[in-house]
């Protein structure tokens, strides 16, 4: 598993929130409470909105901990929205376009989870991909097809169901392969402006997610940075956060989201 924390609002330098506090994501990389592995060190990457409406994205394979690239280049952002994200592999290989986050126009996609079996499935899967949103394959994550396939399904006008509706149809390949293994879905997608966060999983055991809501903005986190659980909230199991200008707003998951995923 993962770990990863996002930010919406006033705009800041990336290094008080990816470096700075206690337990930061670089500290998360190497020591993270709260993850399937307490190692995140097959690579990471950071995604940023500044002055053009397309995002700009950093990623490399080196541990977030030992890449001095990542704290200058920190130091020196500053963005109103941004990404961050240190991966622990769940069996694909560890290679640039392997990192979060992953972009699509406007768009940034992360993930921490699995889809349990991917190998079994991993080509159906990629022959949903419509021909479009498939030459912006890269990599070869459960991640990044999961991406694809929702942007496919309608992802920009409807993040909700368009990713509702794209579990559904993964959770049908899984049972057509007799996958036993869960899909676990702990997710965030922004397009600059309005920051989506899923907290996702069929068995009902997704990844943990966080956010804090200050006068400045937002911070939605896998673990809280700073070492401690007051002034965070848990994003409920099975529900869906929606922010917009530093302002959250909790929504269950539609129907065919929680049935499967």
């Amino acid at each position: 598993m993962c770990r990863f924390l996002a930010y919406s609002g006033e705009p800041v330098f990336l290094s008080d929130l990816v470096c700075a506090p206690t337990h930061s994501l670089v500290h998360q990389s190497l020591h993270a409470d709260e993850g399937k592995t307490e190692t995140n060190g097959d690579g990471f990457g950071i995604g940023w909105y500044a002055e053009r409406p397309e995002p700009g994205v950093y990623r490399d394979i080196s541990p977030a901990w030992s890449d001095e690239n990542l704290v200058n280049l920190c130091g020196q952002v500053r963005a109103r929205t941004f990404f961050a994200h240190v991966r622990a592999s769940t069996g694909t290989a560890t290679a640039r376009a392997n990192c979060h986050p992953f972009v699509y126009g406007r768009h940034l996609f992360m993930h921490n989870g699995q889809i349990g079996g991917y190998h079994r499935i991993k080509r159906r899967l990629e022959a949903l991909i419509p021909d479009t949103y498939y030459d912006h394959r890269r990599g070869s994550t459960d991640s990044e097809a999961i991406f694809l396939l929702a942007l496919a399904n309608g992802l920009e006008e409807d993040p909700v169901g368009a990713m509702a509706r794209t579990l559904k149809t993964v959770r049908e390949l899984m049972e057509a392969a007799s996958v036993s293994e869960p899909l676990r879905f702990t997710a965030l997608l922004t397009d600059g402006e309005t920051l989506t966060a899923y907290r996702w999983a069929c068995d009902g055991r997704p990844p943990s997610l966080y956010f804090r809501e200050g006068p400045g903005g937002i911070v939605v986190v896998s673990e809280p940075i700073d070492g401690c659980r007051e002034g965070w909230q848990v994003v409920p199991k099975g529900a869906t956060l929606r922010a917009r200008h530093g302002t959250a707003t909790l929504v269950q998951a539609p129907e065919p989201a929680r049935a499967a995923a």
